[in-house]
């Protein structure tokens, strides 16, 4: 018996170009910003203002990298078993001389914190209070300069050591340590029911504030800091791997080279201090505006309620992220649905930050997930958008191995190709082989995103611009200087962001850039 083949279409989608100074393109970031410098950057070399906060040797590891960071590093020379020409890495010229801007090392905001406090607080045994023992050390050196002292800060350089990284995580063991008592018992992770509070009258409720929040030290800080100033958090083994050697004399840690080090936390710095990002997407159709919808369960919250946000990107590339309503948006155990007032409120809320910027509605607003849509959250969403807006939902899916494509050669599928099986739904490469860097950085043959046009407003897109859209998403990334993300930045953060918001210290205020959460 004979089967009918399927006749499906195999595509190729050229590298998006990115725009840089003086009307020049390129599509590697690290190029275009050697050769031209960021786009709409700085006319003169700006100062940039760094506050760090750290132990006394974290403060000197970020003072000694920052020199090399201003002075410029290279890339070190190929192993035995790697190529002479690693077209993926590039020398750092310079902070200066790539960015134009600059600071000085010697003349930063340094805060102080004790390593000593550090390590005690990492042996409380609640791990949930530990950790908010941990964060506020650093966070209250803030607040303290914040009282205290005159002028602001762009932009807090969180320095940690090892332990912290070891011990304030929520996978983190802490096998071995000796703990001690706190003011929790030790296997409490939710608040105590409210009848227990009432039994002991020197109970202070807000001691169990600590158990609002999940057990990491990074989103402790970067939840704080939201209505503060854009933050980075760096170990010190990063900044300096040599000062941390194994037995055998090797760094206990494998890290990037220097040179993409500097890259990626130049980039970062340069984002979080500046007005305009370092680079922008060219050729993007004008009035179309990109979504990222994002789904978080509420820790401690006795009804299940869930987070809803969403992470909206212009032509630009700067994004915005919009805290919705919190509701009992899950409706099964991977689905997530708001419902009408929810979804009219979030949309409105973005659709009026857009027309601020903008003057006038979008044309097109693509919604970015991982979910579906149902019946009365479409329907909302599409009441909320002005007549002549059109709201595409588009479902972007992560693939693990269900779904190969193999290419004669040494090297996996070209990045940039697609499947396209009907005109809904297509599985997209946006990892794969590079012929501009002849390589293909991954560890196995490269998984697609599997790409469904779930709904439409209007007339509904083609689906080679939908995944050209995400082809260009995926090129602006601005926490690194890669030459592109194997996820299109609507989906790339969410699970970052939504981690964030639902922090106890960030469950209040208003839109806040993106850049406040990487």
């Amino acid at each position: 018996m004979r089967f009918p083949e399927a006749n499906l279409i195999v595509d190729h989608f050229d590298e998006p170009e990115l725009d840089f100074c003086h009307d020049q393109r390129s599509h590697h970031p690290k190029d275009g910003l050697y050769l031209y410098g960021p786009h709409d950057g700085p006319r003169k070399l700006r100062e940039v203002r760094i506050g760090v906060v750290g132990t006394p040797d974290g403060i000197g590891h970020f003072r000694s990298w920052s020199r090399q960071l201003l002075s410029g590093i290279p890339v070190p020379p190929p192993g035995p078993t790697e190529k002479k020409d690693r077209l993926h890495l590039a020398d750092f010229a310079g902070l200066e001389e790539t960015f134009g801007v600059t600071y000085d090392p010697d003349r930063l905001r340094a805060l102080t914190v004790e390593f000593d406090a550090i390590e005690r607080a990492t042996r409380v045994q609640n791990m949930h209070e530990a950790v908010d023992a941990v964060a506020r050390i650093y966070t209250e050196r803030v607040h303290k300069f914040r009282r205290n002292e005159e002028g602001s800060i762009d932009v807090w350089m969180f320095v940690v050591p090892e332990i912290v990284y070891e011990r304030c995580r929520p996978e983190s063991r802490r096998t071995g340590l000796t703990l001690v008592a706190g003011k929790t018992p030790k296997k409490q992770r939710v608040r105590s029911p409210q009848s227990f509070l009432f039994m002991d009258e020197r109970f202070d409720p807000r001691i169990e504030d600590v158990f609002d929040d999940i057990p990491d030290f990074r989103r402790h800080i970067k939840a704080t800091l939201l209505s503060i100033a854009p933050s980075q958090i760096l170990r010190e083994s990063t900044l300096e791997p040599t000062a941390f050697l194994n037995s055998a004399g090797y760094p206990k840690r494998t890290t990037q080279d220097p040179a993409t080090v500097a890259w990626n936390i130049a980039t970062g710095l340069y984002y979080k201090t500046q007005d305009r990002p370092p680079w922008r997407l060219s050729n993007v159709r004008e009035g179309v505006c990109y979504i990222g919808m994002v789904y978080k369960n509420l820790p401690n919250n006795r009804d299940n309620h869930v987070c809803c946000a969403a992470q909206m990107f212009l032509s630009e590339g700067d994004g915005v992220v919009f805290r919705g309503a919190n509701g009992p948006w899950k409706t099964s155990e991977y689905e997530y649905h708001l419902n009408a007032d929810a979804a009219k409120e979030l949309l409105g809320t973005v659709i009026e930050a857009y027309r601020d910027l903008h003057s006038e509605p979008p044309k097109e607003l693509f919604i970015h997930g991982q979910a579906s849509f149902n019946d009365e959250e479409w329907q909302a969403f599409c009441q909320a958008a002005p007549k002549g807006t059109n709201v595409v939902g588009v479902r972007i899916r992560p693939t693990g191995g269900d779904a190969k494509l193999f290419r004669a050669g040494d090297y996996p599928v070209i990045r940039g190709t697609a499947l396209r099986l009907d005109e809904k739904n297509a599985y997209l490469w946006t990892s794969g082989y590079v012929p501009q860097l002849d390589t293909y950085i991954g560890p196995e043959t490269p998984n697609p995103l599997m790409v469904t046009i779930l709904r439409s407003k209007h007339q509904k897109p083609e689906m080679r611009t939908v995944l050209a859209d995400i082809m260009g998403l995926t090129k602006i990334n601005y926490n690194s200087c890669n030459f592109n993300d194997g996820l299109p930045v609507t989906v790339r953060f969410a699970k970052m962001v939504g981690d964030i918001l639902v922090m106890g210290s960030a469950r209040e205020g208003g839109p806040q850039p993106f850049k406040y959460y990487i």
